[in-house]
Formats: C-alpha cells, sequence, structure tokens
C-alpha cells in the first residue's frame, strides 16, 4: 500500500493569507495527498477548515478535519491540523508543558495494519535547542506509550536543522524522508520586508516527515515550493512543505 503524506506550516494567517491560501490550494492538486499535516493553523480565522473545503473543491476528493489547540494563551490562536481521506479509529493528544507546544496523533486502520501519524511543531528557533531536545523527549516517550501501532510517522515543523542535538535525537529512533532546505522563502510582508530578515534564504531544513523502520520511503520530495507567476515575493508560505510517497507494510 503506498500513501502520499505531506505537511506544511502555514504562517497563522498573517503575511498576506488571503492571496497565499489561494496559492497553497492551487498547487495542492500536484501533491494530492492522502494524508496531509498542518503547522500554524489560525484558529480564529479557520484556516484549517478553509483548507479542506478548497481541497474539496481542487482535488475531487472529501478530507476529515482534525485539529489541536496548542496550550496556554496560545490555544486562541493557532494549532496542529491534519486533513486525511482515510477514516480514523483513534485520536489522542500531548502538552509538552514547554512553551505551549502540542502533539496530536490519530490512528488509521490500513490494508489490516494500524498507522499513527504524529503532527507536531517544536519551539521556534530562537530558543536554545535544549528546549527542543527536552520537547522531543517527551514525543518519544508518549510514542512508546502507543507501540501497539504496525508502524507511525512524524510530521511538522521542527525548528532545528539535521546538525543539531534535538534533531539527533530524534533520528535515533526515526528516518527522515529528506533534509533539503525548507526555510525560508522569499515571502514578504505585507508592508515589502522579508520574512525573517535574520535568516537567509533556503539556508535549512527545519520541516519533517519522520518514519519508524517498518515503513518504506518510496519518493520524497518539496511542496508547495513555487511563487505566484506574476509576484515573486509571493509564495504559499515563508516555508515550503514536505511530501513522501510512503509503502506501509
Amino acid at each position: 500500500m503506498i500513501l502520499r503524506i505531506a505537511t506544511l506550516n502555514l504562517e497563522q494567517d498573517h503575511k498576506c493569507w488571503a492571496a497565499r491560501r489561494e496559492l497553497i490550494a492551487a498547487q495542492l492538486r500536484d501533491v494530492n495527498p492522502d494524508l496531509w499535516a498542518l503547522n500554524e493553523v489560525h484558529v480564529p480565522n479557520q484556516t484549517g477548515r478553509w483548507l479542506q473545503q478548497a481541497a474539496s473543491k481542487v482535488i475531487g476528493t472529501k478530507y476529515a478535519l482534525l485539529q489541536q489547540a496548542k496550550a496556554g494563551e496560545d490555544a486562541r490562536t493557532e494549532g496542529e491540523a491534519l486533513l486525511t481521506r482515510y477514516p480514523v479509529i483513534e485520536t489522542a493528544n500531548l502538552d509538552y508543558r514547554s512553551h505551549n507546544c502540542v502533539a496530536l496523533v490519530a490512528r488509521f486502520e490500513i490494508d489490516g495494519r494500524r498507522l499513527d501519524v504524529y503532527v507536531t511543531h517544536l519551539i521556534a528557533a530562537r530558543v536554545d535547542d535544549s528546549a527542543r531536545q527536552f520537547q522531543v523527549t517527551e514525543l518519544l516517550q508518549w510514542i512508546r506509550t502507543r507501540d501497539d501501532a504496525d508502524g507511525s510517522v512524524v510530521c511538522g515543523d521542527f525548528n532545528a536543522a539535521p546538525d543539531q542535538p534535538s534533531i539527533r535525537l530524534m533520528s535515533a529512533a526515526y528516518r527522515p524522508t529528506q533534509t533539503q532546505a525548507t526555510a525560508f522563502t522569499p515571502l514578504r510582508e505585507p508592508n515589502g520586508n522579508p520574512t525573517h530578515p535574520e535568516w537567509k534564504r533556503f539556508d535549512r531544513c527545519i520541516d519533517y516527515v519522520w518514519v519508524s523502520e517498518s515503513i518504506k520511503v518510496q519518493a520524497s520530495g518539496l511542496c508547495f515550493n513555487q511563487p505566484d507567476k506574476n509576484n515573486p515575493e509571493l509564495w504559499p508560505s515563508d516555508h515550503v512543505g514536505v511530501w513522501a510517497d510512503l509503502e506501509i507494510g
């Protein structure tokens, strides 16, 4: 069974969202994921729900939407989400009790095999990596409590490059499907300023699809990685996405 999964950080509803969302929807047709993990869905504007409805129109397939708000005050503004073509048999969530970050998991039964798909977004790079090491440790401990799955996938923005300790810790348990640079795009603010001006463009991989040992990666790459044809400073997000075709079983 080949399953296509994708992940993208939406950057909430900031930075020309009304225009960006149309780019995301237009590029979704080529990605055509079975499962689509989203970071920074904007809770008040229901950006995840908008993309759910857009996906139905663009691809012609109905997706179910799962969401988990962040903890603390951040719960009012953003969360993690998963769009799925497959029926969900169980969901759960983890509060890291660290910088309001959370993770969600959905369990699927596909061709008689149980697959757990996790979506998370670790604390920003401006915070010391020790915080992300703590969060990765908590995430892996939680995953071990759910070891009755036949395989698992972890998606999201980890805010750390492959050479950082938090990612090396994650790599001891999971394999990344790719390590091409995913941040930051040339997307500009409405006033014309570059997003994240302190970082170079496309100089780091911080967004990942991680797979457990039992899952084979048939192909992988980047997605939502094309600017508007008429405006090279308008991109789907300040990150690009990652996609992977996975053989389950």
